[in-house]
Parts: C-alpha cells; sequence; structure tokens
C-alpha cells in the first residue's frame, strides 16, 4: 500500500513537521521520539531555509531507525530532498507570483526524485493568511482568511489538477488557524467534483479544540510542529482529541 492510501485509511492523520534548519540532528531525532510517543501518524521534514543536506540525511535515517512511521519529505526547495525518507510532497505553491515555486523547482527536481524513488505525492500548498517565513520566502500572495469561497476555490483548483494532497497553510507560528468555513467548503466543493485528495491543515494548531475544529471541518489531516518540543502532554492532547 502506497504511503498516502495509508494515510487516508487511517484518517484524521496527525503530522509531526520537523524543521532541519532550525533543530541540530539531537534535537531533531528528540523532537521526533516525543511525536511518535504521543501517537503521531507520520514525520514531515522540511523547512524554508538553512537546511544542510548532512543533517537531513541524518535526521530522516535517524527517524526511520527509531520509528515505525513514515518520513514524508516537506521541501521548501530541491536542497530538501534525501533518499533516507519514504516520500515526498511535491509542493507546487499555487498563490506565488515566482514561477520558480509553481514549476521551476519542480523542473529541476524532478529527475532526482526519480533516481531517489521516493513516493512523489503531488501536493498544491496554498498559504493563507499570515503566511509566515514560507510566505516571504515563496513570494506568495496569502489568500485572505476571511474569504472562504476564495480558500475553497484554490483548493478546487488544486483538486482538477490532480493533487494526491492539498495543503492549507496558514505559516508556522500563525496566532490563527486556517477559517473553519474555508475548509469546509473546501470539502464540500471537492467532495461534489468526486475528488479525494489528502485534505491538510497546519499552522496555529495550539491546543485540542482548534484541532477538533478543524478535522470536525473536514480536514483529513492536521500539521503541528514546535508543540513536540514545547509541550509533550499538550500534544498527547491533541493527538487524542481527532482519534476519538
Amino acid at each position: 500500500m502506497s504511503i498516502l492510501s495509508a494515510l487516508k485509511k487511517s484518517k484524521p492523520v496527525h503530522l509531526t513537521l520537523i524543521d532541519p534548519g532550525s533543530s541540530s540532528i539531537g534535537e531533531a531525532l528528540r523532537i521526533a521520539q516525543v511525536a511518535y510517543d504521543a501517537g503521531t501518524d507520520a514525520f514531515l521534514i522540511g523547512g524554508s531555509t538553512n537546511v544542510i543536506n548532512q543533517n537531513l540525511d541524518a535526521i530522516a535515517e535517524g527517524i526511520k531507525k527509531n520509528t515505525d512511521k513514515p518520513v514524508i519529505l516537506f521541501p521548501g526547495n530541491i536542497n530538501g530532498l534525501t533518499s533516507y525518507a519514504d516520500a515526498v510532497f511535491y509542493l507546487i505553491l499555487m498563490n506565488s507570483v515566482d514561477p520558480y515555486y509553481i514549476t521551476g523547482a519542480h523542473v529541476q527536481a524532478a529527475p532526482i526524485l526519480l533516481r531517489m524513488k521516493l513516493e512523489v505525492i503531488p501536493t498544491p500548498y496554498i498559504i493563507i493568511g499570515y503566511g509566515g517565513t514560507v510566505g516571504h520566502i515563496g513570494k506568495a500572495l496569502p489568500v485572505p482568511n476571511d474569504k472562504p469561497g476564495l480558500i475553497a476555490s484554490y483548493a478546487l483548483a488544486g483538486g482538477f489538477m490532480g493533487a494526491g494532497a492539498i495543503y492549507l497553510e496558514a505559516g508556522s507560528g500563525a496566532p490563527f488557524t486556517v477559517n473553519l468555513e474555508g475548509v469546509k467548503l473546501s470539502r464540500m466543493l471537492l467532495d461534489e467534483a468526486g475528488l479525494d485528495p489528502l485534505l491538510i491543515v497546519g499552522g496555529g494548531i495550539k491546543n485540542e479544540s482548534s484541532a477538533r475544529e478543524l478535522i470536525g471541518s473536514g480536514a483529513d489531516a492536521i500539521v503541528t510542529g514546535t508543540l513536540a518540543e514545547e509541550d509533550p502532554e499538550k500534544l498527547k492532547e491533541i493527538i487524542r482529541s481527532i482519534k476519538e
């Protein structure tokens, strides 16, 4: 079974994001162990800045050795690729004004991914509201968070493009989550079109109530990052809350 199929089968899903650009190898592996013990379903590895290939290799390899959960790359650029992972979100930054983040990096990465033999998951990536570092680096025009219809239109467009997953991103450290009505309408339009990508929401998820609300609104998966390091008990509560 493919990793994408396995995630769909086990939804609702919790994904732990580890940024190799902001954590040492040891710190990243400690975070991964905490998240694994808390019940996370898979690990995303990636970041927008400061990604060093040797660190990325070591982190992915270490997680693979110490857990039985999938390791999925979440690359900000082509330096975010390693053959030690299981799969890669092939991110298309839909609301970037720079063609590099829509097709340019993908052309460079394609032959590399072919040789690495990773499972490639086409993933339209939509920056909403706050945006954070990834919005700045990716030269995105964030979708206003108070425009649920526009959020859903982006998601539907991504679905029509053949997405395996669709990622709605408020940005790391965002003061709010993606608009619940935007998530709900995205799910409704995708269902109406007969499309079934894994609908992922990340950014601003700090407690179990926001996690439950996003899942209840139609998200298949939520992503948290720093909680595994900052508040392991809170992470356990969030994972428990979406699995109940």
